[in-house]
């Protein structure tokens, strides 16, 4: 049975200082010549954190333990924002309606999936961050006729655009992810303060998403 999702989010005092990113797999096989054949076994890649607090207040540690409880660990998935890539602008710019490209209307569909393009992959975002997202239409923003699906990051439109009409988008987002263990470890190191070990988070893969979200 897949999980269910719940709308909660990791708590950010934590987060601060996770290390982690993309990663993808890949099956390579050397040729007798040394040439290779490399082939992409998943479709899309798949992120993964560890979070280690070299020292945080006790609050923070009896919180983590009620978010890790509360989700029953690896059991329920939850939003965690990438410090590294939560944001459809290029790295230090503010986001724009026109950030990332859609589809071009057909005068049928009103459903549109919010991607992130990194070159040819696009990526799709399926937690955005509602209240960021900005649309246009033929690079002219537009403040009505539509709404976004926070758990799904499709943006639906009361009327299908024009045949033609370029729709494009702007918005911050967040990961779904779950808990990568069953157990995590934290330890107290002062009076008023404690420290959480190796506690991973890794991404709930597109085909679990769309069941879950």
């Amino acid at each position: 049975m897949t999980s269910r999702y719940q709308a909660a989010e990791f708590p950010l005092a934590l987060a601060f200082g996770a290390r982690g990113g993309p990663q993808w797999k890949t099956d390579i096989v050397q040729l007798a010549s040394g040439a290779e054949l490399r082939n992409s076994v998943w479709q899309g890649s798949r992120r993964r954190w560890q979070v280690d607090t070299a020292s945080t207040e006790l609050e923070n540690i009896r919180l983590l333990v009620e978010f890790f409880e509360a989700r029953n660990g690896p059991r329920h998935s939850f939003r965690f924002r990438d410090p590294f890539d939560h944001s459809s602008a290029p790295p230090g710019y503010p986001l724009t309606p026109f950030d990332q490209s859609l589809m071009t209307g057909n005068g049928i569909a009103t459903a549109f999936q919010l991607v992130k393009a990194y070159g040819s992959y696009l990526r799709r975002i399926t937690k955005p961050v509602s209240k960021t997202v900005r649309l246009g239409l033929d690079g002219k923003e537009i403040h009505s006729g539509w709404h976004v699906e926070a758990d799904t990051g499709f943006v639906v439109f009361a009327a299908p655009p024009p045949v033609g009409t370029r729709v494009t988008a702007g918005f911050k987002f967040d990961c779904e992810v779950r808990f990568e263990q069953d157990r995590i470890e934290v330890q107290t190191i002062a009076s008023d303060a404690g420290r959480a070990m190796a506690v991973g988070l890794i991404e709930v893969p597109q085909e679990m998403m769309n069941e879950a979200g």
